[in-house]
């Protein structure tokens, strides 16, 4: 599947995506995965970044409220119309990650925010963004954990219904994935007319990931793998089939000031 391809899937999602994102239906999202990431992210203030597969906006947002120059990247037309709408003095561009419209070392950090895995290239992607990063310049990013969402998945619950173990198979299959899926929905009185998400997912190990952060020059200097703690499982108890496994891999990595060869 080309680029292209996986934008029109997004394209397709966009609309349903941002209103229930926007709802507070993405609960993982606003209680376990973006809280995580920007507890670890460094001071970020007047620096120039750019959000890759920005969707709607919503992190790029909280990130140029932190001070940092946000741009926004999108290679879909409708989430990038969707984020503008908000009006937050970022600059929002329409286009491939693996492609951007951008001179070299124009940026000091970038982020992706479960973006990366829809990707069918990572190669490329990391080698793009080591290219408008600056030396020494920062990539932190988030993905669904790679150990624990393979090919083959399935909850595993116990008597009260309640999810207690994850089974899982097929670890190194290479094919992709398209997922069919939506958020909750309880809170929207009209949202019985939504139809389900269409997302490609390409399956790949953490060694896949590793070695394309290697190849395209990044050091990595963290892995966390974000838990929910009781109080957030106490207030949305959803949250515990998170405490399982660990459902999301936050990778940061340093640009090498000097480009080292490594062989894929």
């Amino acid at each position: 599947m080309t680029d292209e391809e996986v934008g029109q899937y997004w394209e397709r999602n966009a609309a349903a995506w941002t209103l229930l994102a926007r709802s507070g239906s993405d609960i993982y999202r606003d209680h376990i995965n973006t809280p995580a990431f920007f507890k670890t992210l460094p001071a970020i203030k007047g620096l120039k970044g750019i959000d890759i597969g920005c969707g709607e906006g919503y992190n790029t947002r909280l990130l140029a409220e932190k001070g940092a120059l946000m741009t926004g990247i999108d290679i879909s037309p409708a989430f990038i119309e969707k984020a503008a709408e908000m009006d937050a003095g970022i600059n929002y561009i329409q286009g491939s990650a693996l492609k951007m419209p951008f001179e070299k070392a124009s940026f000091d950090f970038a982020t992706g925010f479960m973006s990366f895995m829809d990707m069918p290239d990572i190669r490329q992607l990391f080698r793009e963004i080591s290219r408008v990063l600056k030396p020494g310049g920062m990539l932190k990013f988030s993905v669904s954990h790679p150990c624990f969402n393979p090919y083959r998945r399935k909850n595993i619950k116990d008597a009260a219904g309640n999810t207690c173990a994850v089974e899982i198979g097929d670890y190194f299959s290479k094919e992709m994935i398209i997922e069919e899926w939506l958020f909750d929905t309880a809170s929207l009185p009209a949202s019985a007319a939504l139809q389900p998400f269409a997302i490609p997912r390409f399956v790949r190990t953490l060694s896949d990931w590793v070695a394309a952060l290697l190849e395209a020059g990044f050091i990595i200097t963290s892995l966390e793998e974000p838990c929910p703690s009781e109080e957030a499982i106490a207030a949305c108890p959803r949250l515990k089939n998170a405490a399982n496994v660990a459902f999301f891999l936050h990778i940061s990595c340093t640009k090498a000031a000097a480009r080292s060869l490594v062989s894929p």
